[in-house]
């Protein structure tokens, strides 16, 4: 293979070497070990017919051709969506920078230290800002956190309510549209009866449990909602609040007239529009509904030595806990996003914030003067940045629209004709005068020269905010360039990444994030563009986007994709909902009964439960794979309810069930569907798939097999594919027609993340179908060359028929607690010390590790990890014969932060060399640690999650 082919970029262990490494395993060929591993009955007879592969210069080439084909206007529709200024140091130091793109998830605190103070500022924005309690590290979009607000208040009902039957939930009709349509999909499965009308004449009656406004509201008018509010709250009805968090530096915050919670999008705090996303919403909410909160807290804590450290707090990840009674679905959250956001506040401060705010309205509030003196009729009284006209008479709407497309605009139009502007902070003189050029023009009048930019202010001063704001120290320190940059770094320095060493995590896929998937990220004509433009602006987005699900539709075997649910948990909700509305079609809307192997992923249950389904739980074997005698009574006893399946595949435990035929057709003769959780896609591309299998319905993680990176907690992205009888129920949108007829919206962009979309598309484009194949081969091959070297001092707990894993495998730890009483998380903690991220930490079986190389990770790589999880496995030892004391030894108190390790208070039995440097090599390329292991009980009990002063917090 020609060596600038990037399949010899993307993957890990070179040529010469996979012979050594099948060597080592005990076959002759990888087409051995695949035949091994992947049972012959489901491997596809012919190649994927998935153009071959681009070299990165080629990509680079028809990338840039098909960015060409968009076209950047300026757009002034709002709704929910504004050109921002991304600042150029948060653009090349976090945006563009692999440490804060690649990291994972922070479930391992200690060696996540500066993601989390990252996101502890976005809380403490979030909070400030909206004048409340608490704040989460971000969810998904802001049409999905109105859905998770409504779905909190409904489960937070009283008992009197919930045993009364209480289920109306009131929302204004001036909202966003796709807000309102996500609300629709998400009440329905649930038995929420919500309700759109006028706010003003609402009149809350004991069987409403909520309401929720917009402020501003889609109009733009800002409404005095304050003895709304009360009058609910004294019909025992909460108050969700919908906002422009930028708004909020002029505004009273909701939280200060009575709100319950308040959410919205940060996107407007140096988030580029990416033809909708991804964005970082908000969410906000009082302190005694903390315990509800949907998505991940970032809370203060101590260490063991009584230093400050972060951590997840409360709930997070409660789904794997909870399962079926979990309340929600959310896995991934947009902490790259929240992180760029949280940056954009500290380096504009309460000052530049305000400035901006204060020139936006100046500038709608000029606007509305120079276009009133044309004859127009402005019709919002109270507004931040959007302003409405009425046309006049003689005034002809296409001229508008012709003219402001000639001038490259884009502006708003109502159904009723009305035409809106919302202006944002990159509007500038120029841009007001090509403005009111149109309107003059359109109206046949003379065109006026604006030569200054105002400062007026017409808020009245009952809604002026009077509150200040970010006044922590965090957002006064860092308003230079030179300052924000050091700021960036040192946080930097606290985070392990894939640029430090391979992050083995099982069922999360972190694979190589190759340097040109990700340039396009950051040019305009990808992420300058409005989900809501007319189409023909976004003609590159649309021929990559077209190109993309008919690739991903050939490497899943299915008839079409929608790109629309932003993340995997999204994906299984919508590919639910799918099924669900395939079964009413057909007259069959009893059937709601999902049934779900007990090793299954924790969102599966809770989504299922969201779609409004009963699930049943099927038993796995002693060979962790699904007990078919169990599925085929479960499903015959079910038949005339049972609306799917939903199953993993490869497992969840890391192994090619032989029967999984089987299994489709005990589920499609008893008349139901089968929903295949793409989350093990890595193990299948190319030499299998969901389609051939016999699945009907198919998520995929973008963020795990096809190369976009985790963020820290996301991005993510979760097109679900689909059989031909299930295409036509695929999500529709509300604004934009994306040639759907099928179920409401999930998510609020017409095509959910698209601006990460290249990412997978120049995946595909550069491996071609032979790469693709080839690259689940080598995570084959890489996880198999794993487990044979760890196989004797861990144990695999599961194999397949012939003793192989797939492309993750289960180490087990169980049997060390008791001759040791070295835990799983000892090891785990352990490994930061060895510079490596842990593997998956008891799940999906407690007390055990699961391991994921990827096929990304080199052989040298691999005998890295391999050393340092045989180094642990001999100090285990130690502590077993006696060498070591049980208490005081390397693993009970890893990790080590530099602070310990160099101070002169060192009291270990073991010496410092020993904590640090286990091995020689960990010296030539050390992860210093920040903070040693954290106290996590001791931070949800005492719970701080925003930048507060912690001199007496820490007194204890």
């Amino acid at each position: 293979m020609a060596t600038d082919k990037f399949v010899s970029r993307h993957i890990g262990p070179r040529d010469h070497e996979i012979n050594t490494m099948l060597d080592r395993i005990g076959v002759s060929s990888l087409d051995e070990l695949i035949e091994q591993t992947v049972p012959s009955s489901i491997r596809l007879k012919q190649p994927l017919a998935v153009s071959s592969g681009l070299t990165e210069r080629q990509y680079f080439r028809k990338i840039h051709d098909i960015a060409a084909e968009n076209k950047v206007f300026n757009t002034y529709i709002g709704m929910g969506y504004y050109d921002v200024i991304t600042p150029a140091v948060i653009l090349r130091n976090v945006l563009e920078n692999p440490v804060w793109y690649t990291s994972y998830t922070p479930y391992q605190a200690e060696i996540s230290q500066g993601r989390l103070e990252a996101l502890l500022n976005f809380q403490t924005v979030v909070a400030e800002m909206t004048g409340m309690e608490l704040a989460n590290s971000s969810l998904l979009d802001e049409a999905t956190a109105a859905a998770e607000a409504m779905i909190m208040l409904f489960n937070s009902r009283s008992r009197a309510q919930s045993k009364a039957g209480v289920n109306t939930f009131f929302a204004d009709e001036n909202m966003w549209p796709q807000t309102k349509e996500v609300l629709i999909t998400r009440a329905k499965p649930l038995g929420v009866n919500l309700v759109f009308g006028d706010i003003n004449s609402f009149d809350c009656d004991d069987n409403t449990f909520g309401l929720m406004v917009q402020y501003p509201n889609s109009n733009g008018e800002i409404e005095d909602y304050k003895v709304l509010t009360e009058k609910a709250h004294a019909n025992n009805c909460r108050v969700a609040v919908a906002t422009d968090l930028l708004s909020l530096a002029l505004l009273t915050p909701p939280g200060e007239w009575g709100a319950d919670v308040v959410f919205g999008t940060t996107q407007r705090f140096g988030v580029p529009m990416g033809y909708g996303g991804p964005h970082a919403a908000f969410f906000a909410t009082k302190e005694d509904l903390k315990r509800s909160l949907p998505g991940r807290i970032i809370g203060i804590t101590k260490d063991v030595n009584g230093k400050r450290a972060l951590r997840m707090a409360l709930q997070t990840r409660e789904q794997h806990i909870k399962r079926e009674r979990a309340t929600s679905n959310i896995c991934t959250a947009q902490a790259l996003l929240a992180t760029m956001a949280g940056f954009y506040a500290v380096y504009h401060g309460k000052d530049g914030i305000t400035r901006i705010s204060e020139r936006i309205h100046s500038i709608a509030c000029q606007l509305t003067e120079e276009i009133e003196k044309l004859g127009y009729k402005q019709l919002n009284k109270d507004y931040f940045d959007t302003i409405r006209f009425s046309i006049p008479e003689k005034v002809k709407l296409e001229d508008i629209e012709r003219l402001s497309l000639e001038l490259e605009m884009n502006f708003r139009y109502f159904e009723n004709g009305d035409v809106g502007l919302s202006i944002d902070e990159t509007t500038n003189l120029d841009d007001i005068n090509w403005i009111v050029e149109v309107f003059a023009k359109a109206a046949g009048k003379g065109v006026p020269t604006i030569c200054t930019i105002g400062d007026a202010c017409i808020i009245p001063e009952a809604f002026k905010r009077t509150s200040d704001f970010l006044v922590q120290d965090i957002f006064k320190k860092f308003h230079s360039e030179a300052e924000m940059v050091r700021y960036i770094k040192k946080l930097e320095r606290r985070d392990i990444s894939l640029t430090h060493s391979m992050i083995s995590l099982g069922s999360c896929t972190m694979k190589l994030n190759a340097a040109t998937e990700m340039l396009p990220l950051s040019w305009i004509e990808f992420n300058g563009l409005h989900p809501f433009i007319p189409t023909d602006q976004a003609k590159g987005y649309h021929l990559m986007m077209d190109e993309l699900r008919e690739d991903l539709s050939e490497i899943t075997g299915f008839a079409d994709v929608s790109l629309q649910p932003n993340s995997g948990a999204a994906g299984e909700y919508a590919g639910l909902l799918v099924i669900q509305e395939y079964h009413k079609s057909r007259g069959e809307e009893q059937r709601n009964v999902a049934i779900i192997p007990s090793s299954a992923h924790g969102t599966n249950p809770a989504s299922a439960v969201m779609a409004g389904m009963k699930v049943v739980v099927v038993k796995c074997d002693e060979k962790g794979n699904i007990d078919v005698a169990d599925l085929r009574e479960k499903s015959e006893k079910h038949k005339d309810t049972l609306s799917c399946l939903m199953v993993t595949y490869p497992s969840t435990h890391g192994v090619f069930e032989e029967s999984i035929i089987e299994v489709c057709q005990i589920i499609h003769d008893n008349g139901g569907q089968v929903y295949m959780d793409g989350a093990n896609m890595n193990a299948q591309v190319g030499l299998t798939s969901p389609g051939f299998i016999g699945a009907d319905v198919c998520h995929l993680n973008l963020h795990k097999t096809f190369a976009i990176p985790h963020g820290g907690g996301g991005p993510g992205v979760g097109p679900i594919g689909v059989a031909k009888h299930l295409v036509e129920f695929l999500p529709a949108h509300p604004v934009v027609d994306n040639n759907r007829k099928g179920i409401t919206a999930v998510a609020a962009a017409p095509w959910g993340s698209a601006s990460v979309l290249p990412i997978t598309y120049g995946y595909i484009k550069m491996l071609g179908g032979e790469g693709l194949t080839k690259s689940t081969k080598m995570a084959i091959l890489n996880a198999n060359y794993m487990a044979t070297a760890l196989k004797d001092d861990y144990g695999i707990l599961y194999t397949g028929t012939n003793g192989r894993v797939a492309h993750e495998m289960i180490l087990e730890c169980r049997h060390f607690k008791a001759d040791s009483g070295i835990s799983e998380t000892d090891i785990a903690k352990r490994l930061m010390d060895y510079g490596f991220h842990a593997p998956t930490l008891s799940f999906p079986v407690y007390g055990t590790l699961m391991v994921e190389p990827t096929e990304s990770e080199s052989l040298q790589e691999l005998d890295r990890f391999i050393e340092a999880m045989k180094g642990i496995y001999a100090e285990i030892k130690e502590v077993e014969s006696g060498a070591a004391d049980k208490e005081d030894n390397v693993l009970k108190n890893a990790p080590h932060p530099a602070y310990k390790v160099v101070s002169d208070d060192w009291n270990h039995a073991y010496g410092r060399e020993k904590a640090a440097y286990p091995l020689t090599w960990i010296r030539e390329n050390k992860f210093w640690i920040d903070v040693a292991r954290v106290d996590d009980a001791y931070g949800d009990r005492n719970l701080v999650c925003s930048c507060e002063p912690i001199e007496s917090y820490m007194e204890d």
